[in-house]
């Protein structure tokens, strides 16, 4: 498939490049820094910007499917999803955070007491932007959640799927930025959650 990949160079995003360059999969990747993205099989690194919407909309033109891999507080929604909009790509995947999952019923895990202050901002971003594509109907939308520990670790390929309550463990609640590679382009390659977010933990 052809993949355009917004956010490239990044913890998440370059974990994303290589999964997908590992499939043999044919990607744009996108960044402020071009230089900084890692050249692989199937890589075409372009400069992006993510505020600029027809600039975006002209390097996601013509893909299958568009992954958006930035922070919320670094980008704006309405512009990203404008852009996905105006190239004509119907599938477009978010890398989402945790903070929008629920710990109980009604209850969201940024909105309990030992959520860290310094993170809160980012994630009340993220859950607006869920709150967003759910009243969006014309785009074949995907929304990933990781666990709360989200860190760089080992594909280990063992993971837990779910929806939308945090998945927790006696270990905690966490992922790899690798395994979530696994399970981003398994979602492209085979979708199982249009108009969803959903989770992913061990």
């Amino acid at each position: 498939m052809k993949i355009a990949l917004i956010g490239a160079s990044g913890q998440v995003g370059s974990r994303l490049l290589k999964e997908l360059s590992d499939r043999g999969h044919t990607i744009t990747a996108i960044a402020r820094n071009p230089d900084k993205i890692a050249a692989l099989p199937g890589v075409t690194a372009e400069k992006g910007d993510v505020f600029d919407r027809d600039g975006l909309a002209a390097l996601i033109k013509g893909h299958d499917a568009v992954i958006s891999s930035v922070h919320f507080l670094d980008s704006d929604p309405d512009t990203l999803i404008a852009a996905v909009r105006a190239s004509g790509v119907k599938r477009y995947l978010v890398v989402g955070g945790a903070g929008s999952l629920d710990v109980a019923p009604g209850k969201r895990l940024v909105d309990t007491p030992t959520f860290p202050a310094i993170y809160k901002a980012e994630a009340q971003k993220g859950a607006d932007f869920l709150d967003t594509l759910r009243t969006i109907d014309d785009l074949d939308w995907t929304l990933l959640s990781p666990s709360a520990l989200f860190l760089a670790g080992e594909r280990t390929g063992k993971y837990r799927i779910g929806k939308d309550t945090l998945l927790t463990s006696d270990k905690g609640s966490s992922i790899s930025f690798e395994d979530y590679a696994i399970v981003m382009t398994d979602e492209i390659e085979k979708p199982a959650h249009i108009r969803q977010r959903f989770t992913v933990g061990y």
